[in-house]
């Protein structure tokens, strides 16, 4: 019973180790909206391009615009802005991301 229980115990501890490290991995291998640059050029440069010149208009507030970010927003032709609320972006990344494209627009 005392071979059994330790063997239980061996099969759980890895079991656990190989969900945390797989965890890990995952976490290393996607981008995270914490940081606005590197979210940035993985997420938003294909539609928006390198210097943020497309698809932004400088008519909207930044309470539009982070809205848009959060939830997203169905123009009249896709390519459609997906809501990054729902991927787990919060409001305040949501502002960082919006700061990161007006440096790279005012850099033009």
């Amino acid at each position: 019973m005392k071979r059994i229980n330790t063997i239980l115990i061996a099969i759980a501890s890895l079991l656990l180790f190989s969900l945390a490290l797989f965890g890990i991995v995952r976490a290393q291998g996607e981008v995270q909206p914490s940081d606005p640059a590197a979210y940035y050029k993985a997420k938003c440069v294909a539609c928006h391009g390198p210097k943020a010149e497309k698809r932004f208009d400088s008519s909207l507030t930044d309470e539009q615009y982070i809205d848009a970010i959060l939830k997203g927003k169905k123009p009249e032709k896709p390519p459609n802005m997906p809501a990054y609320g729902e991927k787990g972006v919060t409001a305040e990344q949501a502002k960082g991301l919006l700061e990161y494209m007006k440096q790279l627009r005012s850099a033009q």
